[in-house]
């Protein structure tokens, strides 16, 4: 397995690091399940233990094996409602400022 191209969207961690694609977040994960250690991972391929790490905790979230944060469809919502609650914002104080 190669090191995976970088793609262009944002990191959700908001880390300045650009996110790893899915499959390749995936496939850290299932080699961590079949018994690879993250810190073996991060020596092979460019992430780091941790973020490895991460990884395989919100892969259990997911999957419901843990209910101790956010699933990954949750963590999506929440960012999308605060996107628009930040732009429903401007469009008020845009009004205001106009109506005065």
């Amino acid at each position: 397995m190669e090191p995976p191209r970088l793609s262009s969207e944002v990191s959700t961690t908001g880390g300045t690091h650009p996110a790893y694609p899915p499959d390749f977040r995936r496939q850290m994960v299932e080699l961590v399940r079949a018994g690879r250690e993250p810190e073996d991972l991060a020596r092979e391929f460019e992430p780091s233990a941790q973020a490895i790490r991460n990884w395989v905790r919100q892969a259990e979230r997911d999957s419901g094996q843990h209910g101790d944060g956010l699933t990954t469809g949750e963590r999506e919502e929440l960012a999308r409602l605060r996107r628009e609650n930040r732009q429903l914002r401007q469009e008020r104080d845009i009004l205001a400022k106009a109506a005065a």
